[in-house]
């Protein structure tokens, strides 16, 4: 693989980048945090996409571009006989092959896929191969050594052996489960043999008993053809009897109806010859029936005059009462109206009298409760001031003349008689005051008589006021009332008028007596009147029921004529019961005996039929025993087969481990010679993998710092070698980001030469270093520094130990110089780190 060209628009600190890269040894030189990583994470993700780049994807994007701006990383490289031109974005992919316009993968999984394939590496094998990242060539020596030989196994390529020895395993575990499961399940093969053989028996059996019952059933079935002939037609004789004694029944029956319905007719006709004798003298009788009928609804309507006329008249008399209580009532109170204004006069007046009584009272209770109170409050001053005055005095007399005095707060020395006195003439001024207040209360407690005076006048008042209001509103009731009963007695005047001309209207005449003779004759002569009714409707069908006895007679005629007929015809045939009964009897035991015979054929053939489906049975079950003894002979197969190949894994890897030390001591000696100048030519991994350096054949017991970095070194190179040797790739490009460590000025110096005297090994080498003397000895140089004021990284080239050229103009970022320092402050990590 050879690098061409790369170029890096707004990918982290790389606003504009664009590198070219030639042949033989380029140092990537510039101060830490200034970007130099970052192209190589720039190249690696151009490869194989988000999973080389450090952190996520969106913190790619330079930090100055806007938020439309595009984040793209284009590599020119060459692999093999063509050569390629990737162009990944965020969100897009191309990959274009020797020069041509038109991408042979334009999506970003494409991509990445295409690059795995043809690198033929993935991304943790194409770190390992081509890159050695910082602090990484000490990190075998703090190692165990079975993690030493992991770590070689797993950068080798060893692990994809173990990964299908895994997979073997599994598989060979899944063939035995496959093969318990299917011991446990198979049957035994000596029960289905013995299956076998009882099935057989059991179907010779039944065939045999079926044998048996299919010629008894021919037998009972000839009987059955002999028999049955003889019984259909003797159930036909019995059938025509029977039909025949049904209609001679059915012909009796009607006949004897027929005498009895000629037996009613001819007594109907003798009923209508004795109603036509009844029926003239009836009719007489109730000839004056219909003269009745007109008179009586006449006295009806009467009779219901005469009874409204009652009514109207009881209440008038009552409208009468009502009218002179009405009256009399309206006399009591006309003179209301007067009453009323004299009432309100004088209640106006005693209400006035009751508010100025009042307020007397009112101003009167007022000062006598004040005065009380008054009292009562001096009264508690003062035993107060006597308490406290009391209290001083006992205090000074107590303390005597070394108290104080209680007004000057001094000494009372001489004093104390004088204060002690006054003290005194105060306390008995409070007791004579305390004694007028406390006869001064006492003599308040009592209502004064002329309080209780007015007091005893309000109420009298009060009780005048509340009768004439009373009074007022009786008064007033009776003034509403007076109008109520003046329209109260002029509409019961006009009712009582218009009552009086209903009475006169009413007609008069009405006779109870004869009301009730005729009621009675009626009731008389209405049965009379419907029994000729009746007599009268048995004449009108006199005619039809002469019709009808002649219809009868003839009926009886023909019916007698059939029933003649129907006892000749069952008389002609040849039929017994006990004929009957015992040909019965013969059938019934023919048929049962016919049924029970097909019973048992079916009973033997069902037998039969389960022998053979138990024979067939038994004959899947041996089949299916024959294939699964197959099917498991096959899975034992599989089975050692996977037991060999987990084997085969085992010694392969065995072996690999085993010509593992030995051929990367042979590459990593050859390295070392060429990189000391031959003092060291030979180096050794033990079988703890540790690195020994042989010096003249004896091993060095002690490396110092800067040989140890040698030794490491040389170790990655030889690992980087057996992996593109394994990948079938030209082992032409090496990148080393800061593996110079702890090495002086010589040791970095034989570096340079040994990886400048390495270019028939490797066509590029990439150096990546803070250290600026490197750049003497490199072929070219590629400086890297961080522009605070612009807020990214500028990249210059130069020859090797020569003036710095500018390579390609930077583009102007956009951010702020608070953005620019944040962003000088983020350290470069390894790009392996990064991406795992």
């Amino acid at each position: 693989m050879k690098l061409n060209s790369v170029r890096l628009t707004n990918f982290r600190q790389h606003a504009q980048t664009e590198i070219t890269f030639g042949s033989g040894l380029t140092g990537i030189i510039g101060p830490n945090g200034a970007g130099k990583t970052t192209i190589l994470e720039a190249i690696a993700w151009a490869l194989y996409g988000n999973p080389a780049i450090r952190g996520n994807r969106e913190s790619i994007r330079f930090m100055g571009a806007g938020a439309r701006a595009p984040v793209e990383v284009e590599l020119d490289f060459e692999l093999g006989s063509h050569r390629y031109r990737v162009v990944r974005g965020l969100t897009s992919a191309e990959v274009y092959l020797d020069g041509s316009d038109s991408p042979v993968a334009n999506s970003i999984t494409a991509v990445t896929e295409l690059m795995q394939r043809r690198l033929g590496m993935s991304l943790s094998e194409f770190f390992h191969t081509y890159f050695t990242g910082q602090k990484e060539l000490s990190v075998m020596a703090a190692m165990t050594p079975a993690r030493r030989g992991q770590f070689l196994s797993r950068v080798l390529g060893y692990e994809k052996l173990r990964i299908a020895q895994d997979l073997t395993r599994e598989k060979r575990n899944r063939v035995r489960s496959a093969i318990d499961g299917m011991q446990r399940g198979m049957p035994d093969p000596e029960a289905i043999l013995r299956a076998l053989a009882e099935a057989a028996s059991r179907k010779e059996e039944a065939e045999a008993r079926a044998q048996q019952a299919a010629h008894r059933g021919a037998v009972r079935q000839r009987e059955m053809m002999a028999i049955e002939p003889r019984w259909e037609m003797v159930q036909r004789q019995r059938e025509q009897s029977a039909q025949l004694l049904t209609q001679i029944t059915v012909a009796e029956e009607k006949e004897a109806a027929l005498h009895r319905d000629a037996e009613r007719i001819t007594r109907e006709l003798e009923g209508v010859q004795a109603a036509r004798s009844q029926l003239d003298s009836l009719r007489e009788a109730i000839e004056p029936l219909f003269a009745l009928n007109v008179e009586l609804q006449a006295l009806n309507t009467l009779y219901r005059e005469e009874g409204r006329r009652k009514t109207l008249l009881e209440a008038d008399a009552a409208l009468r009462e009502e009218i002179a209580r009405l009256e009399e009532r309206h006399s009591r109170i006309e003179r209301a109206p007067a009453l009323e204004e004299e009432a309100t006069l004088e209640l106006e007046k005693k209400r006035a009298e009751l508010e100025d009584a009042q307020g007397l009272l009112e101003a009167r209770r007022t000062e006598w409760v004040r005065d009380r109170q008054e009292a009562q409050t001096k009264r508690e001053a003062l035993r107060q001031q006597y308490s406290e005055l009391k209290h001083q005095r006992d205090r000074v007399v107590a303390l005597g003349e070394d108290g104080e005095c209680p007004t000057c707060s001094r000494p009372l020395g001489g004093s104390l008689h004088t204060v002690v006195e006054h003290l005194d003439e105060m306390v008995e001024t409070v007791n004579v005051d305390g004694s007028y207040y406390k006869a001064r209360v006492e003599q308040l407690e009592q209502m004064p008589e002329d309080v209780q005076q007015l007091d005893e006048k309000r109420r009298t008042l009060m009780q005048e006021v509340g009768t004439l209001e009373r009074r007022l509103a009786k008064v007033q009731l009776a003034v509403q009332e007076l109008g109520t009963i003046v329209r109260d007695i002029a509409a019961k005047q006009q009712r009582q008028v218009q009552m009086q001309r209903d009475i006169a209207r009413i007609p008069a005449g009405y006779d109870p007596a004869r009301h009730a003779d005729v009621i009675a004759e009626v009731d008389r002569l209405t049965p009379m009147e419907a029994e000729a009714a009746r007599f009268q409707a048995m004449l009108e069908r006199e005619p039809q029921l002469k019709l009808e006895q002649t219809r009868i007679a003839q009926e009886i005629m023909r019916v007698q004529s059939t029933l003649g007929t129907l006892r000749t015809r069952r008389a002609q045939i040849s039929f017994t019961e006990k004929d009957f009964n015992e040909l019965k009897a013969d059938y019934d035991r023919v048929r049962m005996e016919l049924q029970e015979s097909k019973v048992a054929a079916a009973r033997a053939q069902e037998q039969v039929s389960s022998a053979t489906a138990a024979m067939a049975a038994a004959q899947e079950a041996a089949e299916d025993l024959k294939k699964k003894v197959a099917e498991l002979d096959v899975l034992q197969t599989d089975r050692r087969l996977h037991d060999e190949l987990d084997r085969a894994f085992s010694d392969l890897r065995t072996d690999l481990n085993y010509q593992l030390r030995p051929e990367l001591s042979e590459l990593a000696s050859a390295f070392l010679s060429e990189l000391t100048d031959a003092r060291y030519t030979e180096m050794e991994l033990d079988d703890q993998y540790n690195i020994v350096i042989l010096e003249d054949g004896i091993p060095k017991p002690v490396l110092s710092g800067g040989e140890e970095d040698l030794a490491n070194l040389v170790l990655r190179l030889a690992i980087s070698q057996m992996i593109a040797e394994r990948a079938g790739q030209n082992f032409s490009l090496l990148i080393l980001d800061e593996v110079f460590g702890s090495l002086d000025e010589a040791r970095r110096f034989n570096v340079v030469e040994l990886l400048r005297g390495l270019q028939d090994r490797f066509e590029q080498v990439i150096l990546i270093t803070h250290i600026e003397p490197v750049r003497e000895g490199v072929d070219r140089v590629i400086s890297v520094r961080y522009d605070a004021d612009r807020g990214c990284s500028i990249v210059t080239e130069s020859e090797g130990g020569g003036a710095e050229i500018g390579v390609g103009e930077e583009v102007e970022p956009m951010t702020a110089e608070r953005g620019a320092r944040v962003r000088s402050r983020v350290p470069e990590e390894s790009l392996e780190a990064g991406a795992a």
